[in-house]
């Protein structure tokens, strides 16, 4: 599996949003490092096939993170340039939400609560047919004040989904405000451990603990228990003005904004 250099996936959201003058890059900033590790050192996948049967599966169950997933699956081969710059625009098939229509996307997202669900299923449809695939659904702190997110955590539990990795993005923010101001979460680990799940907490900008911990879940597999990973990020993680900045979730590039911003992360335009 190839190294993902998180600067190199933050350098193509930003071309991304730029080409596109799209919305969203504080939410995928906030998980780049999680997507880099899951399919550099994690994930089972088809280096020439992204629909391979015997693939794991990343569902962005939180699907206006996208341009971090879409940013990986270029570096991989599965998207070309053409995709990249032709982002969000008429034709294009990378829209600014996860569309399972996209090779390597698992999942149509956007109303939010539906995907882990999807990525339930995913997991039952391996652990019956014994093919030892996992599942790894990327949901945002904010989603979990949708009520089928615990529907689909006490079937996965009743199930003993083993090989279900639900991650959390716990970046502390939603659309309209802080998790806090309009809901608050109280302890997640806390919670989903109270649902069956084996869950910890971690950094998820720490791409040695991001890897430690997935290595430490997987060895556990036997527990019969699925995984709750809860990942404290930043939200707009890397770009100064974006950082814990919610306005971040609407706001839109121009050239100043992006010059500056390839330059906090050591990219290059």
């Amino acid at each position: 599996m190839n190294d993902l250099d998180p600067r190199t996936l933050r350098r193509h959201v930003l071309g991304m949003a730029k080409a596109g003058n799209a919305v969203h890059l504080g939410c995928a900033f906030s998980i780049i490092e999680l997507v880099a590790r899951l399919y550099a050192r994690h994930m089972r996948y088809s280096p020439t096939d992204p629909r391979d049967p015997q693939r794991d599966y990343l569902v962005m169950s939180k699907g206006h993170g996208v341009m971090a997933q879409y940013a990986a699956l270029y570096e991989l081969g599965f998207l070309d340039q053409a995709d990249l710059h032709g982002y969000f625009s008429d034709g294009s098939r990378l829209k600014g939400l996860s569309d399972a229509h996209v090779p390597g996307c698992e999942v149509t997202a956007g109303t939010l609560g539906h995907g882990l669900s999807v990525g339930v299923g995913l997991a039952l449809a391996a652990q019956r047919r014994k093919t030892g695939q996992r599942v790894y659904a990327i949901v945002g702190d904010g989603e979990l004040n949708e009520g089928p997110i615990w529907e689909a955590a006490l079937f996965a539990a009743h199930n003993k989904l083993s090989n279900l990795f639900l991650i959390v993005d716990a970046n502390g923010f939603q659309a309209m405000g802080s998790t806090d101001e309009v809901m608050a979460l109280g302890d997640i680990e806390g919670k989903f451990a109270a649902f069956g799940f084996e869950a910890v907490t971690v950094d998820g900008h720490d791409c040695d603990a991001i890897d430690a911990t997935l290595e430490r879940l997987a060895a556990s597999a036997a527990n019969g228990r699925p995984k709750a990973i809860v990942a404290k990020t930043v939200k707009g993680k890397g770009v100064s003005y974006m950082e814990n900045v919610n306005a971040w979730h609407y706001l839109r590039l121009n050239d100043d904004l992006l010059r500056q911003a390839l330059d906090e992360i050591g990219a290059t335009a």
